[in-house]
């Protein structure tokens, strides 16, 4: 796969491009904007593959009670977080230093927790934080919606039907497999090296049609090379904003489109001297087809093949069969 083999080559630290930018769109009064809302989207998407939305509809206080859950259940002991183990093939439960990167061949420095709808049987912490799952799936809701609304636009721009992602991606069947995904990036301990050798989580594509990040202020890190540059290995931080959505385009998606939306490479390098030394949170909501959709682009430029079947060739060969991915 071109992406994966660009991938593998681009572990070192490479340069930092501040001249670059990140388009933000406004969805404000989406249904009367939305033809002007699309044509932004369309030319973020084709030419950067990242791009961030403020009026999104999501309210600031939910996007902070979601952060102030993830806090609670990272905080939990390990014994307790053990007993939900990330589950092989379901992308659903529990982590820790689990994912090394092609690009980098070292353990992310994160533990995460998935939320995979039809997978969390026994997986929800219940007993130590009651409200965690009714506030979780509330959440995960709100991300559906806006992932849905974004994608309408790709559908108009791709010639497909409005709800034609709708339909691809819904969250009351059992193959529903979009992913909700908290991440806790461990606080560094002294000086620690910003190198090729230290990742938070090294350069990588998302294998989904859409991901929806959203970070906290003042926690850095994140940083893009758009899809059009990405072998130029030159990469523009992401400045963080507990209210505003980042986005970018994953694999799934550049496929679908025939290769006209572009998937980008995406890391979160190790804090600086002089910068925040804590911990970093992030949540990440990836929009997934359900297992059953059928990836087949207007062109027909690839062959088709199934959501379930698609994610499990880049997860294996992201990690040679290991499908904590």
């Amino acid at each position: 796969m071109q992406e994966l083999q660009l991938e593998s080559t681009l572990g070192a630290m490479g340069e930092e491009n501040q001249q670059r930018s990140i388009p933000v769109i406004d969805l404000s009064d989406f249904s009367q904007r939305k033809a002007e809302i699309t044509e932004q989207l369309w030319l973020a998407a084709t030419d950067c593959g990242f791009f961030q939305l403020t009026n999104h509809g999501i309210d600031v206080t939910r996007i902070e009670q979601a952060f102030s859950d993830a806090e609670g259940f990272f905080a939990l002991a390990p014994e307790i977080k053990q007993q939900m183990p990330l589950r092989p093939g379901t992308n659903a439960g529990w982590e820790s230093m689990a994912q090394v990167r092609p690009s980098t061949g070292t353990a992310d420095q994160k533990e995460s927790y998935q939320i995979t709808r039809p997978r969390m049987t026994n997986l929800w912490p219940s007993q130590s934080l009651p409200s965690f799952e009714a506030d979780m799936l509330a959440f995960e809701a709100s991300c559906w919606r806006l992932g849905i609304q974004v994608l309408s636009c790709f559908a108009d721009k791709l010639g497909f039907d409005a709800d034609f992602f709708a339909n691809a991606h819904q969250p009351d069947q059992q193959s529903y497999q979009s992913t909700l995904r908290l991440l806790h990036y461990y606080a560094t301990q002294g000086d620690v090296a910003v190198d090729e050798n230290n990742w938070r989580a090294g350069a990588h594509t998302d294998f989904d049609c859409l991901t929806l990040l959203f970070q906290r202020t003042g926690q850095h890190g994140l940083q893009v090379c758009p899809g059009k540059e990405a072998a130029s290995n030159q990469w523009t931080p992401v400045v963080p904003q507990t209210g505003m959505v980042t986005c970018n385009i994953g694999d799934m998606l550049m496929r679908w489109s025939d290769d006209q939306l572009k998937s980008t490479l995406h890391r979160v390098r190790m804090p600086k001297a002089g910068e925040y030394q804590g911990p970093r949170y992030s949540i990440a909501f990836f929009c997934q087809a359900n297992q059953d959709v059928v990836i087949q682009g207007p062109g027909h430029k690839y062959p088709a093949i199934s959501a379930a079947d698609y994610l499990q060739q880049r997860i294996e060969a992201n990690f040679a069969g290991n499908s904590n991915a």
